[in-house]
């Protein structure tokens, strides 16, 4: 015990020294955050815009198209905001640990300002998605700021409070960002999605930039060039092979294999390097821990089925509840009201009961609302899968705060930046893998169902149907999803003979009800690995002081 005390005081001494932003508990820091008001609303400012980035310019696209043109591009407005804002999530935690949070977060806000203004003046497809991928380096450096800060600003029990609340913002903004999206578009621009952003930016930044304290720097900075590299090309090029494989290009193409290739050795040589670097962008030992494996386990799994429940829901809603496909969008609505109201009261809750025990419970809810989904039938209302969405909001409330609120009080303050970013990076990759895999699956499934009920039927039909058939079939083999959105709206329907839709419609719903089925024991499963590991999850005790600095050992140990 003699020797083990002195080490402790030692390692937490060195730490303060190198990190020069010590926390507000402590005499010597005592009025490091005496504008925490401010802070606190700058943050909240700039986490609410920086998430409507995501949901909002979704609204704006066909009006894009309508002006540039380039319909084959348009996938590329989301696609290169992901890639950009995906792999420098990371990059920016570490960096946050090593030059300090006010410059790391003014210049992520600053490159978002700049880049929406560029997005707004933009004057071809091609340039917008330029500045797009600008931006999502940006908003990539944004999303994990707030909660490294409120990790800075506040103790254990606090933090869970407070991570609930910036949580439910994310829940937000997927509610409110069409809705605004089409509003401002109706009203003004499409360009205005993009300078929305310019007043708000600015105040959030001048906000952040008062209230934030200067990191002191001690010695040299180094920084892991090699490792930030070879972790771009790695991640850049696995997201672009889950993107384009079995879509643009077949899973066994040149291409994606290509892909997939450049990826493994690019991350391997990652690897390599910070198992070697003097500042590692991700240090490999985080990965010995098991509080960091385990709990970005969970938050890859989770994403991995939430966003499975993300895409497809509104597809039956379309298919088979028969709401329109604009409104079909709405539906997910209960569930992230669901989400906020859960994220919030789990961060009270969470005192009483414990991190293991309520991220045990939230996936337990989260599964049940997925084997939910898997009932869904022909026969379903509107009002029954809203039902079944609120149970899987409730779920989703309940674990989200607590995955980034672990990694925080199992790490001591020099490494809060690194485990911050990590929990976002690995929940995004998840969400990633998960639209791919599942998308796939539906695909496959529909594809055969289609080819053995459907494409016999519609060659029975007259020689002059056979232009509108050929396309059917082609569909059939290529993008079913694309078919079920075109044959089940009501719009669409209506152009065609009543005849063909009498023959027509009940094969393609029980297709789609069939295959749905599929996507959702598949994320049901992802859901249940997903729970099978929080049982795994050390003891958590929240702190009820923010200075402490523990080694990561500690933690392994419990």
């Amino acid at each position: 015990m003699a020797k083990v005390l002195p080490r402790k005081l030692a390692a937490a001494h060195s730490e303060n020294d190198r990190m020069g932003e010590l926390t507000p508990d402590t005499d010597k820091n005592a009025g490091l955050y005496r504008n925490r008001s401010l802070l606190i609303a700058g943050l909240i400012i700039a986490m609410l815009f920086g998430a409507l980035e995501g949901t909002i310019v979704g609204t704006a696209m066909p009006t894009i198209v309508g002006e540039f043109g380039g319909l084959g591009l348009m996938t590329w407005l989301t696609t290169a905001y992901m890639l950009t804002s995906t792999v420098v999530v990371p990059v920016a935690g570490k960096l946050a640990d090593l030059i300090g949070r006010r410059t790391v977060y003014v210049t992520g806000l600053t490159i978002f300002i700049v880049s929406s203004a560029l997005c707004g003046m933009s004057q071809n497809m091609t340039e917008l998605i330029l500045f797009r991928g600008l931006q999502g380096i940006g908003g990539g450096i944004m999303m994990p700021m707030a909660m490294i800060i409120i990790g800075d600003m506040f103790t254990g029990k606090q933090r869970a409070k407070w991570q609930g609340v910036f949580g439910a913002l994310f829940g937000l903004s997927s509610v409110i960002g069409p809705q605004v999206g089409g509003w401002i578009v109706d009203a003004w621009n499409w360009r205005w999605v993009f300078y929305i952003n310019l007043p708000v930016g600015i105040i959030a930044t001048i906000f952040i930039a008062l209230a934030l304290p200067k990191h002191q720097s001690k010695g040299k900075v180094t920084f892991d060039i090699p490792g930030i590299l070879s972790m771009i090309v790695g991640v850049v090029s696995l997201l672009l092979a889950l993107t384009f494989g079995g879509v643009d290009y077949p899973w066994g193409s040149w291409q994606i294999l290509s892909l997939f290739a450049l990826s493994v050795i690019s991350l391997l040589l990652f690897v390599r390097f910070e198992s070697k670097a003097e500042e590692p962008i991700l240090p490999i030992r985080l990965f010995k821990n098991r509080t960091f494996t385990v709990i970005n386990g969970i938050g890859f799994l989770m994403s991995v089925g939430m966003f499975g429940a993300i895409m497809f829901v509104p597809l039956f809603m379309q298919g088979i509840v028969g709401i329109s496909p604009s409104a079909s969008g709405t539906v997910m609505t209960p569930m992230m009201i669901t989400m906020i109201a859960a994220s919030m009261i789990g961060g009270q809750l969470v005192h009483k009961i414990g991190v293991r025990n309520q991220m045990i419970a939230g996936m337990i809810v989260m599964a049940a609302g997925f084997f939910l989904l898997t009932n869904l039938g022909m026969d379903t209302s509107k009002l029954t899968a809203s039902s079944y969405m609120v149970v899987m909001g409730l779920g989703m409330g309940l674990v989200m705060p607590l995955l980034t609120l672990s990694l925080q009080e199992s790490f001591p303050k020099s490494e809060l930046g690194v485990v911050t970013s990590s929990s976002q990076f690995f929940r995004q990759i998840g969400g990633t893998f998960g639209m791919t895999i599942l998308g796939a699956v539906m695909n496959h499934r529909s594809t055969d169902l289609l080819s053995e009920n459907l494409v016999p039927m519609l060659k029975q039909l007259p020689a002059e149907a056979q232009a509108m058939t050929g396309e059917m079939t082609h569909l059939v083999e290529t993008n079913p999803q694309q078919l079920y959105s075109m044959l089940l709206s009501p719009e669409t329907l209506a152009k065609l003979p009543e005849a063909l839709v009498q023959r027509i419609g009940p094969i393609l719903k029980t297709s789609l009800v069939d295959s749905l089925h599929s996507v959702f024991w598949l994320g049901l499963g992802f859901i249940v690995l997903g729970a099978v590991l929080t049982f795994f999850v050390g003891k958590i005790k929240l702190s009820d002081r923010n200075d402490r600095q523990t080694e990561p050992e500690a933690e392994t140990a419990q």
